[in-house]
């Protein structure tokens, strides 16, 4: 609920955003005046305050769109060294469309949303086949790229070309929804909130004015504990003036997080190698490398989950032992417990048969594949029992 203790004050501010009255949402429109103010103190704040980041060094598209890509629900902090790495082993987009999607998904290894990765080496293929390996410079060329949509190519275009093209990303979505006090969950109502965010972007300094937003979201208009008294809108925002920054953008309740467990198998033959399977290109975590498994189904144990999962999977038979290790992750939309056990083949060929590709492998290596990040304990669990029968 909006607190209402400065509802008179908020009416009275210049800067506040007139709607329409009526049964739909309201349609917000800034003035002209509100809009020259808006823009000229944002872009002073950024001169001033704005972050130094390796991808504002550039106007390389190529360089750029990598960025936008690697910051797509990942931290800056996170970023940096992935996007130093990226461009020192695929410098061009020529070099990545050439390049295997194994080389490419290791290298994103520990990043996350693996689609991204997949869907950029697909995207710099696009480039090279269909634009003689130069980024489009319209806004229909770039979205028509694989894993690209309306706000990425913003950022990029603008970025890079310094075109007036307007963005939306989440930190965008904070700062606008409490500008204007959008009474609404934003993604219900996206449409209007791409108004605001063109009538506010400044043709003349687009590629300022967006980083600059994305900053003021990062940065002074964060989640929580936002710094209002530093941010160089905060006069003009409703939110503010409603005293009820807080209560904006406005959220859905959301339900508990499903919680999978997932029975897995460490399978070893008589020479000591480890079988590992590459997941099919589809899902969180298409084509990397993994030590096969599934889910546990009611009233059934760990080891029987796991001896029918391996048949079921690969076709053949094993012998479930000791467990190793049991690692508990989360992702974005569910959490999973991983209860991961020795195991030893006993007998059968494995088969590709819900997976695109197996291979027995040293644990030397094993580092050589892209593998999820809940399996690097896996791997490491492994070494170090490793090195105890050694001992």
């Amino acid at each position: 609920m909006v607190s209402r203790t400065k509802k008179k004050a908020s009416k009275t501010k210049k800067t506040s955003a007139q709607s329409s009255v009526g049964n739909s949402l309201p349609s917000f429109v800034l003035s002209e005046e509100v809009v020259v103010d808006l823009r000229r103190s944002l872009l002073s704040w950024y001169g001033a305050q704005g972050r130094d980041l390796p991808w504002r060094q550039t106007q390389d598209p190529y360089a750029i769109w990598i960025s936008e890509i690697m910051l797509q629900q990942t931290q800056v902090k996170t970023v940096i060294p992935y996007y130093e790495r990226w461009l020192t082993k695929f410098p061009n987009v020529e070099v990545l469309a050439a390049a295997d999607q194994q080389a490419v998904l290791k290298l994103w290894e520990g990043l996350g949303y693996y689609a991204r990765a997949r869907n950029l080496h697909k995207a710099a293929q696009q480039v090279v086949s269909e634009f003689g390996g130069v980024f489009p410079q319209d806004l229909e060329g770039a979205i028509a790229l694989k894993g690209i949509g309306r706000t990425t190519a913003g950022g990029i275009l603008s970025a890079a070309f310094n075109l007036p093209t307007p963005i939306l990303d989440g930190n965008v979505k904070r700062v606008l929804a409490r500008l204007i006090a959008f009474p609404k969950v934003p993604n219900k109502d996206l449409n209007a909130l791409w108004k605001v965010s063109e009538q506010v972007l400044d043709p003349k300094q687009p590629r300022d004015f967006n980083q600059a937003i994305m900053d003021l979201g990062a940065t002074l208009c964060t989640r929580h504990n936002p710094a209002c008294l530093l941010c160089p809108w905060h006069s003009g925002c409703a939110a503010y003036n409603q005293n009820a920054v807080t209560d904006f953008p406005m959220t859905e309740s959301r339900k508990p997080l499903p919680h999978k467990q997932i029975g897995v198998a460490v399978i070893t033959d008589t020479a000591g190698k480890i079988l590992i399977d590459r997941r099919k290109q589809e899902g969180l975590l298409g084509g990397l490398w993994e030590f096969p498994g599934g889910k546990i189904e009611p009233g059934e144990s760990q080891a029987d989950c796991v001896k029918r999962e391996i048949q079921e999977e690969l076709g053949i038979e094993i012998e479930v032992g000791s467990k190793l290790i049991t690692i508990d992750h989360a992702y974005t939309h569910f959490k999973v417990t991983l209860n991961v056990f020795n195991c030893t083949h006993l007998s059968g060929e494995p088969q590709t048969i819900e997976c695109d590709e197996v291979k027995w492998v040293t644990l030397d290596e094993i580092a050589d594949y892209p593998f999820p990040k809940a399996n690097g304990q896996i791997i490491e669990a492994m070494r170090l029992q490793s090195k105890q029968k050694l001992q």
